[in-house]
């Protein structure tokens, strides 16, 4: 199953970094968010990535176009042959395709310029800057028992973000945003199947998390995985100095306990 990983947006809440990067290259651990979110996946078998790059998404292509010889030891030998030893690679059995969705382009529609890469198999989808330890084979097992098209993963962080309106798992609506009323939140970690295509527009105007998911609601094929563990965004610099404290303690929970 490919992992479609919305990596275009500005980070403009995180705009000490960002004016130099994508927020999903911020790093943590000297390593990118963006690595981390596809490192965790890949601990559960998951190796295919599409990648929907926007802003300086040049940087993105770059480094995945160096990623081999960044996770290995490298012998140059320009004496004689000019020529390169790799030694010990470390790198991820990953396949990688990296889509230009557009500077402007919000969720929906980044989703919908890469539909010519999923085909007909359902897919998962997340955001490029929240990790968390959700237990995804027990989100896909809900997905597949609920007949739902879209299942996301539901989390209670508290008070500034938008508000799921649920029934059993069900999500029936949407409201605003509530002040540490315990209401559970999209934390991405999504499973759709490919008809979720059918509700995104191309225009760059298309939202995921407004139409879309408001139409699938009324519908009653928009489902949640209730996820009580760990979860974090990574909005602002609070929020990554947080993400820097965890993994500096080692071992954190979106390590799954594998070494980097």
């Amino acid at each position: 199953m490919k992992v479609i990983i919305l990596a275009g947006g500005m980070g403009t809440r995180i705009s000490e970094e960002s004016y130099l990067k994508p927020k999903p290259m911020i790093e943590i651990g000297g390593l990118p968010i963006l690595w981390h979110i596809m490192k965790y996946y890949s601990s559960f078998g998951y190796h295919e990535f599409i990648i929907c790059c926007g802003y300086k998404g040049h940087v993105i292509k770059e480094y995945f176009a160096d990623y081999y010889l960044h996770r290995s030891d490298v012998t140059f030998d320009f004496s004689a042959e000019n020529r390169m030893t790799v030694h010990q690679n470390v790198a991820e059995p990953w396949k990688v395709t990296l889509v230009d969705t557009g500077l402007n382009t919000q969720t929906g529609a980044r989703i919908k310029r890469v539909a010519p890469y999923i085909g007909d198999d359902s897919f998962m989808l997340t955001y490029g800057d929240g990790l968390g330890d959700v237990d995804l084979t027990a989100l896909l097992d809900q997905h597949r028992r609920s007949g739902k098209t879209v299942t996301l993963t539901g989390v209670q962080p508290g008070g500034r973000y938008g508000v799921l309106e649920l029934r059993e798992e069900s999500v029936i609506g949407f409201r605003e945003k509530s002040k540490e009323d315990g209401g559970w939140i999209n934390a991405g970690f999504m499973i759709a199947e490919p008809q979720l295509f059918d509700y995104l527009r191309a225009d760059e105007a298309c939202v995921l998390e407004q139409s879309p998911m408001e139409a699938l609601a009324r519908e009653g094929r928009l489902g949640v995985y209730k996820h009580r563990g760990f979860w974090q965004c990574m909005d602002t610099r609070r929020d990554h100095d947080q993400l820097e404290a965890i993994w500096n303690r080692g071992n954190p929970p979106w390590s799954r306990g594998e070494k980097v």
